[in-house]
């Protein structure tokens, strides 16, 4: 049996892994579908304060919570800056990192770093209404998204070090999504043999357009 951790994107919760989560659990293994502070089923007590960094000690908590020891660590979109700074904490427990069409931050980097003027001005222009909290981006209709909050995107990730002990790293790249943010990590990835590189079909919202093959490669991740 392989402990799984789930962590979800911006403006989403741990409902977009209800199908993968099922699946895991019905091959034999634990799960634990976490909610990102004010995001989710925590949307309720959403508050423009939330930052990176509570989001990276929320995943730590729910890990000491679940009474993990050793786990996978997979994060969509966002997720990829959470996981990356839970690495940064507990990496020597982490059996494998799946960042999953993710954002990849190097040290001292924030996702503001890693997006473009597109992303930037939708960012911003929204201060106006709703200052600390950023809309779902436009073509991202789900009515189960909800406000993010701005210090996330502006807060950068801190390494340590520790994340260098996380044996296996994996990148998943959504072909069917253009423009993308994400080609440059996908390059890096596959150009990196300390990488396993996948591709699948479909847009950025994996989890319900390739729910098979994400099932099949994060499987192989179990120890």
């Amino acid at each position: 049996m392989t402990d799984y951790v789930l962590v979800h994107g911006a403006w989403c919760g741990a409902w977009c892994y209800d199908r993968l989560a099922g699946e895991l659990r019905a091959a034999g293994h634990r799960v634990v579908a976490v909610d990102l502070p004010g995001l989710g089923a925590d949307a309720a007590r959403f508050h423009p304060g939330i930052s990176l960094r509570d989001h990276i000690a929320h995943v730590e908590n729910e890990v000491a919570r679940a009474g993990c020891d050793r786990f996978v660590l997979v994060g969509h979109s966002y997720g990829g800056m959470v996981i990356t700074g839970v690495a940064a904490r507990l990496g020597a427990r982490i059996d494998a990192l799946v960042y999953v069409d993710a954002f990849v931050p190097g040290d001292g980097q924030s996702l503001w770093d890693l997006t473009g003027e597109w992303e930037h001005a939708h960012y911003i222009d929204g201060q106006k209404h709703s200052p600390g909290a950023i809309a779902p981006l436009p073509g991202f209709a789900d009515p189960r998204l909800t406000p993010h909050p701005l210090l996330t995107l502006v807060e950068a990730v801190q390494l340590t070090g520790e994340e260098a002990k996380v044996p296996r790293r994996s990148y998943i790249f959504a072909t069917g999504w253009q423009p993308t943010p994400f080609a440059r990590f996908a390059e890096a990835a596959r150009a990196d043999p300390t990488w396993e590189y996948h591709e699948v079909g479909g847009g950025h919202f994996v989890m319900a357009d390739a729910p098979a093959a994400l099932r099949d490669i994060v499987l192989g991740m179990a120890g």
